[in-house]
């Protein structure tokens, strides 16, 4: 036997304020509704528009060093507690909700050219020109408290001189080794003062290194010799060695993905590579017109955030060719890293011009304690924009980003000179011999030579 149930929720017949109406039900039925197409791409439009009337992503800048910003790092057990260095050898801890200095920690005589935190959160590691590994104590508690409010200069717990200068440092996940990237890469225990194990492949200088999240033994290298390198450190020699025709700047694994990993790269484009398979990339971003610097994937997985040399931040998805969305202000100069917030809301930048910039990761995102029918809307109009986003003028708003106009002019070249390299190569094998002039795609065109 079916029985019928008439169900009501309380919720949707309390008003939330006095001044409100009392909902009205209407009937779905779509025969009784036949303009229903014509009222939601009309409801999707003005969506799209409203984001572009709210998109305000600057929240502010956190100023206080006096060099320029060279090195970031975030605390995985604390959500506020954020780590910048700088080219004076300077290291600030921030308190992101407060937009304060907590600390400032010197030690280091050149350059900080590396920071990263142990999979613990209690210690900070920093690498730099001056040849030295300085491991600091961060406070346990109280980030925003008065007695954690403090300048006073702090001295390291532990320093390991190495022969060299160092390019980059990064902790396992979880574990207790780290590694450092310059002449070599030398892996370390932060209870010993010399390297446990060192690894070469070739004699070109290490610029950056990252661990794997998922596999703690294996981590990545770029070095100045065009190279991206693959380790583990249960075996005693490197994995693989891909050489691309320009040089990588840094490396962010994909936190969700842990096959799949994305490098910033000098010829002003990412690319994401599958460490199963070097012979192609998975995805080529593009949009910047100056060399990328740095890279940070999101929590999520599913976007990473790109410093450049052209002085813009920029968010792109994981399988986007196009960037979602641009910052850029008129005092900003060239980005030297990028770091996504603990919890993805935020990305903050540093800069050329001494100060670490905070941004909305989304640009028109309305920030506080949203009402229940507030994200009923916002939900409802991401649910339009996401159905009608085909759409011609829908897409053309949607896609519209401000630029500066020395990056809309050399993007502009960019084009013109991309453009003419392609009629050139057209033309050349409309008059060649069938299949000797090779048509070799954009995923595979940089990559010279894959080495095992």
């Amino acid at each position: 036997m079916k029985v019928k149930v008439i169900s009501r929720s309380e919720d949707e017949f309390t008003r939330e304020r006095c001044q409100d109406l009392q909902k009205v039900f209407r009937n779905l039925d779509p025969k009784l509704h036949p303009l229903e197409k014509a009222h939601e791409y009309t409801r999707a439009l003005n969506a799209v528009k409203l984001d572009k009337v709210f998109a305000k992503p600057f929240m502010g800048a956190l100023s206080g060093h006096i060099d320029a910003v060279s090195a970031m790092a975030k605390n995985p057990r604390r959500l506020n507690c954020f780590i910048s260095g700088s080219m004076d050898g300077e290291i600030k801890l921030w308190d992101v909700a407060y937009r304060r200095a907590n600390q400032t920690l010197l030690g280091h005589k050149g350059a900080v050219r590396g920071l990263t935190i142990s999979s613990d959160g209690e210690r900070l590691l920093s690498c730099g020109d001056d040849c030295t590994v300085r491991i600091w104590s961060l406070p346990e508690s109280g980030m925003g408290s008065s007695e954690a409010n403090t300048t006073s200069p702090q001295k390291s717990i532990a320093c390991h001189v190495g022969k060299n200068a160092f390019r980059a440092i990064d902790h396992q996940w979880t574990g207790s080794f780290f590694a450092t990237a310059g002449a070599q890469v030398d892996i370390w225990d932060q209870n010993r003062s010399e390297p446990i194990d060192s690894f070469t492949w070739g004699s070109d200088t290490v610029i950056s290194v990252r661990f794997n999240p998922a596999e703690p033994e294996i981590f990545s290298t770029s070095g100045s010799d065009r190279s991206i390198v693959l380790y583990d450190l249960r075996m005693g020699t490197p994995l693989r060695k891909l050489i691309m025709q320009t040089r990588t700047n840094a490396i962010a694994w994909n936190p969700r993905e842990a096959f799949n990993f994305t490098c910033a790269n000098e010829d002003c484009n990412c690319y994401s590579y599958d460490m199963r398979k070097l012979q192609s990339a998975l995805c080529v971003h593009k949009d910047h017109v100056s060399a990328v610097m740095d890279v940070d994937f999101s929590p999520t997985g599913r976007e990473f955030v790109t410093g450049s040399y052209d002085r813009t931040v920029r968010i792109f998805s994981y399988n986007g060719g196009h960037s979602r969305e641009v910052y850029h202000t008129k005092r900003m100069q060239r980005v030297f890293c990028v770091k996504f917030s603990g919890d993805g809301t935020y990305v903050l930048s540093g800069s050329d011009d001494t100060n670490v910039r905070l941004w909305k990761a989304k640009a028109a995102e309305q920030l506080g304690v949203l009402l229940p029918r507030e994200k009923r809307k916002h939900a409802y109009n991401n649910a339009l924009t996401e159905r009608y986003k085909h759409l011609p003028e829908i897409l053309r708003i949607g896609r519209h980003r401000h630029l500066p106009k020395p990056v809309y002019k050399a993007a502009k070249l960019r084009r013109t000179v991309y453009d003419a390299e392609k009629k050139r190569e057209d033309r050349k094998r409309a008059h060649s011999a069938p299949g000797s002039v090779p048509h070799p795609p954009l995923r595979k065109k940089r990559i010279v030579a894959e080495l095992e």
